[in-house]
């Protein structure tokens, strides 16, 4: 059954926070101008040094929470800029009627690092060290403490498309009842963990990261949190109204790192969210890529793309060129990035998210249409397609529209 057919699902405005803006607002007039300022030399307890785009811990807020880490600070910055938008979804729903959907790779990684430390250096684990210092599920749990959710509350950690991945689950939670609203999202951190261990499988750039270029090396990691209240209303009081009109996942079962060279689980899972919505290819206005800057990312999204989209050249740019990789809350970053979009170009706005890179196309990749220098959109935008293509070939596709241009 189409998306078409079933319960339309409406995305509230979105907060985010990130080293390239502290608010949906400061976002899009960073990627719009191609502004990778935020991406900045960081030193790790190796002592290596890496090019990643934190958010400075003196600019999150304090917090009322059982784990106090950076991670959950970040998340509540990102909370507090919705959480109108969640009071009015209790007094409309109920908090009965309110789940969590939340994507994250950390696992209260800087927690297990300062007790590790301590074992190392004194034989045993500090008395405040738990397993719970460990769970994967905070992140979610912390939102429903917080805000008084008795909904399920849901963690997701499928690599760099978790967030996305969370999305598609709140839509499925109040497509099938089991929820009205839904607070979903992603967050993570670029611990030195993170860092180091990309850095192993010789994953991270030596310099800002240059997706799609000739010239790319790796990866730039990143800070970052986004979410949005999905519900089954519209409590959206000022734009257009946005909706989640399809996604689609599927995975490659290729291998445990590197994607299906060739981008057939990619292009599937594009395919998929195309058919979701009931869109065809050249419905879609603008791509927002997964776009990590890594030689076989870039390789098999680029053919992914062709593909799909044929003799359609849309827009498409890798917003990671502002942002970094912010791994677990990529797809919700990008997402805000598409929703924006929307309602910008609603208002007669020809901006897009362009890509930051040296403009040197790899000439064995596909042409991709990259928005780019002075690139600018001439029609009104409509639907966006966001790419989020993690480790282990897990793969999801949304589609956001705006809902008086959507009908099928």
């Amino acid at each position: 059954m189409s998306a078409g057919a079933l319960q339309k699902i409406y995305f509230s405005a979105p907060g985010v926070f990130c080293s390239a803006g502290k608010n949906i607002g400061e976002l899009w007039s960073c990627v719009c101008a191609a502004d990778n300022s935020g991406i900045k030399k960081t030193r790790t307890l190796s002592g290596k040094e890496f090019f990643a785009a934190r958010v400075e811990d003196q600019s999150l807020p304090n917090v009322n929470a059982r784990l106090d880490m950076k991670i959950i600070r970040m998340e509540a910055a990102a909370l507090f800029q919705i959480e109108d938008f969640i009071f009015e979804a209790k007094e409309k729903y109920g908090p009965e009627r309110i789940a969590v959907c939340v994507g994250s790779c950390d696992n209260g990684s800087e927690l297990s690092i300062a007790g590790h430390r301590t074992f190392f250096e004194q034989g045993s684990f500090p008395l405040s060290y738990t397993l719970e210092n460990q769970c994967a599920d905070y992140v979610a749990t912390f939102v429903s403490e917080s805000y008084g959710l008795k909904g399920a509350s849901l963690a997701f950690t499928t690599a760099c498309a978790s967030s996305a991945a969370a999305i598609s689950k709140a839509a499925e939670l109040i497509r099938s009842g089991l929820a009205d609203a839904v607070v979903a999202g992603g967050v993570d951190v670029a611990s030195d963990t993170v860092l180091l261990g990309f850095d192993a499988l010789e994953s991270v750039s030596l310099q800002k990261t240059n997706p799609f270029s000739k010239n790319r090396s790796g990866i730039t990691l990143g800070d970052g949190a986004a979410f949005f209240l999905l519900s089954r209303d519209n409590l959206l009081k000022s734009g257009v109204p946005v909706i989640l009109s399809g996604s689609g996942q599927s995975s490659d079962a290729y291998h445990i790192t590197s994607p299906d060279p060739e981008g057939s689980g990619a292009a599937d899972a594009m395919q998929k969210a195309l058919d979701d919505a009931c869109l065809k290819a050249e419905d879609i206005d603008y791509l927002n890529l997964h776009g990590t800057g890594t030689r076989l990312n870039d390789s098999m999204e680029a053919k992914a793309v062709e593909k799909v989209f044929g003799s359609h050249r849309l827009l498409c740019s890798s917003t990671k060129s502002e942002t970094g990789h912010t791994l677990g809350a990529a797809g919700a970053l990008e997402a805000a990035v598409c929703w924006k979009l929307i309602q910008e170009s609603a208002k007669g706005a020809d901006k897009v998210p362009l890509q930051a890179w040296d403009g040197e196309r790899d000439t064995e990749l596909p042409d991709l249409n990259f928005a780019c220098g002075n690139a600018a959109t001439k029609v009104r935008v409509k639907n966006c397609m966001s790419n989020s293509f993690a480790f282990g070939g897990s793969n999801t596709v949304l589609i956001l529209s705006a809902e008086d241009s959507y009908a099928v």
